[in-house]
């Protein structure tokens, strides 16, 4: 127990770097990316994981080394009061400040391209974010939102087509929601009031989760979907089939008695 606390301080930077290297062989990474830009959100991340991890393991190091060497029960030389030196937390400042300016210039490409620079789109779809559920409205023939042909869909799928720039118009209409596409590393806080946007372009077709990033509820564990990537020639045979099965459910409705 003499020394319990310094090798106790050398396994957090041994098992944190275990970890991270032993994570993607254990299937806990990131999820499969199938977005045409996800591959600049990746290496901004690890690059940042990089930085951030080197400068963790050689603080955690010196930490160890300090408990180490000066041992109560080893050191008998006497303490000594040190005021410090300004020169030094000058550089402490600096260092840290220089590092978080360079990773805000360095992120501003695909920030830009994420956020602030949309394509010359409409809207394909408009996600309503609600407790607890996603709701997807489509454009009908007219490509025109909030018209008599709009497909609307509350069972939580989003059909998309593959390889192609896609626009989502995204609202809420309680509380605030986080639209989250993992596999697209794209993600959009809903606020109530607000017409938010979010574009992207797959290239792999195949079903991908889409989750609730922001704690809105009791309700809010279960608020999750699933997004379909199709071809452009079956996504269209889907759009008419929910037409279809849409208006077969209008035709089914009893209308209502004249006063």
């Amino acid at each position: 127990m003499r020394r319990f606390w310094s090798i106790l301080f050398l396994l957090v930077p041994i098992l944190g770097v275990a970890t991270f290297v032993a994570a993607p062989y254990y299937n806990i990474w990131f999820p499969k990316d199938v977005s045409e830009h996800g591959r600049t959100i990746d290496n901004l991340f690890m690059f940042i994981l990089w930085l951030t991890g080197i400068v963790f393991v050689v603080t955690e190091l010196t930490l160890f080394w300090f408990m180490w060497k000066y041992d109560e029960r080893s050191t008998k030389r006497p303490v000594k009061f040190s005021h410090g030196s300004h020169a030094l937390e000058i550089v402490w400042t600096i260092l840290p400040a220089a590092t978080l300016l360079f990773i805000a210039i360095y992120q501003m490409e695909a920030w830009a391209s994420a956020k602030m620079l949309p394509p010359d789109l409409k809207p394909i779809v408009e996600v309503t974010g609600r407790q607890f559920n996603w709701d997807f409205r489509y454009p009908g023939p007219d490509q025109e939102l909030y018209t008599e042909d709009d497909i609307v869909r509350t069972d939580g799928k989003l059909y998309l087509p593959v390889n192609e720039d896609v626009m989502l118009r995204i609202t809420s209409l309680d509380v605030l929601h986080s639209f989250f596409l993992p596999n697209l590393r794209m993600k959009q806080d809903v606020v109530p009031g607000m017409e938010q946007s979010m574009w992207f372009k797959a290239k792999e077709t195949g079903g991908y989760d889409i989750v609730c990033a922001e704690l809105c509820g009791w309700g809010h564990y279960k608020m999750k979907g699933r997004v379909y990537f199709l071809p452009r020639d079956q996504y269209e045979l889907k759009l008419e089939e929910m037409r279809l099965e849409q208006n077969t459910m209008r035709a089914e409705l009893p209308e209502e008695e004249d006063e």
